[in-house]
Parts: C-alpha cells; structure tokens; sequence
C-alpha cells in the first residue's frame, strides 16, 4: 500500500455506474467526487465536496482533495492523502482516533449549519440545483 501512485481525473456531469481504476470522477454539479479505493480493494470511494466535507482543488492540470480520505467502514481501512494527482499514504488509524474524528466530522456540521441557520442564511439542499446567479440577485434587489 505504500507504493507511489498517480491518478487521472475526469470531470463528468454524474458519475458513472463502473469505475475505472486510478480515476477520480468529478461531478460539479452533484458536488462529488469518486473513485475506486486506492489500495487495491475495488470498493467504491464518495468523496462529498463541501464546506464541511472535503474540498477540491484543481490548478489546470491536477486534482488534489482535502482532508485526507479514509476508508474506515471498508475491511481495508486505507487512508490516504490525494496531493496533485498522487496518493500519499497515511497512517492507520486506531478505533479512538476514528471515533474521534467521526464525532469531530458530526460536531462540524453541527457547528456549520447551525450558524447558518442563526445568520439567516438561505439552505441549499444536496440533490437541488442551486439558483442561478441572476435569480439570486433579483431575489436580492426584490428585498
């Protein structure tokens, strides 16, 4: 598992049925990003981008996720880092530190949407497209 690898990505408007090996799917529109499990195992690996899940980065030529992926439902229990287009393995986790970072991922969210909620600011649900630009500045002239 430690073996240097490098991955291709494809943008894709959703993600296929079958997916290639060391190829990362993203789909902008469904805010998602998915691939075959690095280590080998052939499970499938969703990746959902955003603020409080993980985020995307791509210069023009690579794709690099953050935070790191780790696959701790899978029997392999990879972890791993993509860093332009390369897999960069992590340590294994113990129990406690993936009970921690779960409840760290659940507190996160929390935090995230509660605040957005006190702030007044409009939710957008996952699977609903987000109104265009035009008819978030009409909507707010029309206050």
């Amino acid at each position: 598992m430690n073996q240097t690898m490098i991955l291709v990505f494809e943008f894709v408007n959703s993600i296929p049925e079958k997916l290639d090996e060391r190829t990362l799917y993203v789909s902008m529109e469904y805010a998602t990003v998915a691939h075959r499990c690095c280590c080998g195992c052939g499970r499938e690996v969703v990746t959902p981008l955003s603020p409080t899940d993980w985020k995307l980065a791509y210069d023009g030529v690579s794709i690099s996720l953050s935070p790191s992926v780790g696959n701790w439902s899978f029997d392999c229990q990879s972890h791993y880092w993509i860093v332009n287009n390369t897999v960069r393995w992590a340590g294994q986790w113990s129990k406690e530190q993936i009970a921690a970072g779960r409840q760290h991922d659940r507190q996160t969210k929390q935090e995230h949407f509660t605040a957005g909620e006190e702030a007044g600011v409009e939710k957008v649900t996952r699977g609903e497209p987000r109104p265009g630009f035009w008819a978030r500045l009409w909507k707010w002239l029309s206050r």
